[in-house]
Parts: structure tokens; sequence; C-alpha cells
């Protein structure tokens, strides 16, 4: 712990020792305020939780900025209301829907390549890359545009999503501004 890491991104290890060795021993219980929450790491009780036939697992409640960011769709609802919504998105991302997109994806990914190439000898910005991709991609398979037209509404949900982490553990208390 006293030497120096030198340039590398795995820091969990040297930040959070005990939860990595946890990690690599069992699963285990941590809590998040006063609620508990129980981390699995094997894959087979995941896919077994994640099934939840028998309903055992309920979703965490969405409140304040992040129900109004998500509102009342597939992720934030439960019950009927999520069965239906889970049935109008599974026609959605079925494997013929998603084969006619296919060409607007790869289409998007050449441009994005053909960027690369004027960036020979530079560092490439990676992560803007592949959120400029995605927002193109959606923009293509969803709205039948480009980036470019709808530029403005994806910087307006970049910033909200800001807003709605930067508040998101700010304290409320009621009376006070």
């Amino acid at each position: 712990m006293a030497k120096p890491t030198g340039l590398s991104h795995a820091i969990f290890s040297k930040c959070q020792p005990h939860i990595e060795s946890w990690l690599k021993t069992y699963d285990y219980l941590q809590w998040y305020g006063a609620k508990a929450q129980l981390i699995v790491t094997e894959q087979e009780l995941i896919k077994e939780l994640l099934y939840n036939k028998d309903r055992s697992v309920s979703k965490i409640d969405i409140e304040g900025f992040a129900k109004k960011l998500l509102g009342d769709g597939l992720v934030a609802t439960k019950g009927e209301k999520w069965a239906k919504l889970r049935k109008l998105a599974n026609y959605a991302i079925h494997g013929e829907s998603l084969k006619g997109m296919v060409p607007a994806m790869i289409s998007s990914v050449e441009m994005m390549l053909q960027r690369w190439k004027s960036y020979e000898g530079k560092e490439v910005e990676v992560y803007e890359e592949f959120r400029l991709l995605t927002s193109e991609v959606i923009s293509r398979t969803a709205f039948g545009s480009n980036y470019l037209r709808g530029k403005d509404l994806f910087e307006m949900l970049m910033r909200l999503a800001w807003l709605l982490t930067k508040n998101m553990y700010k304290l409320k208390l009621p009376g006070i501004t």
C-alpha cells in the first residue's frame, strides 16, 4: 500500500481492497443509507434473480428527480402496467425488428471510422466518440433522422441527466431551498 501504483485505471483493489476480497470469496450485504443491498456475483443466482418468477425481488421505488426524468416508463413501473409496456417494448427489440436497423447502424459506424481517420497520430476521446455514435444510431433507427438534426435535444437530455446526478445525493430539508 505504501508504493505508488503507476498509471492505471485499475484502482479498485487499492481504494476498497475489502470489497474486492469479498467479491472473490462470496456474495455479501452492504448498506445504502437505511436500505440493505445484497451484492450477488454468482452467475446462476443472478439469472434466477432476474427471472424473478415468484416476484421475490422487487424494483426499487424511483423518487424525486429520477422519477421526473424517467416518468412512468418501463424502468419505473411495476405490476400490470410494466407487463403491458414490456409487451410493447418486446416487439421493438425483437430480432426481426432489429434486422432492419442494421444498415443504419453500419452507416453510423462507418461515419465514425471516417472521422477517426482525420485523427491520425492524435488521441481520440473514445467516450465522446461513442456517445456521438449512440446518438447517431438512435436518431437514425428511431427517428429516421441524423444526430445533427436532433443535436439540441440530445444536449438537453445530457444536461438533464447531469443535473439529475448532481442533485441526486443532496440533502433535502423541508422548508429550506
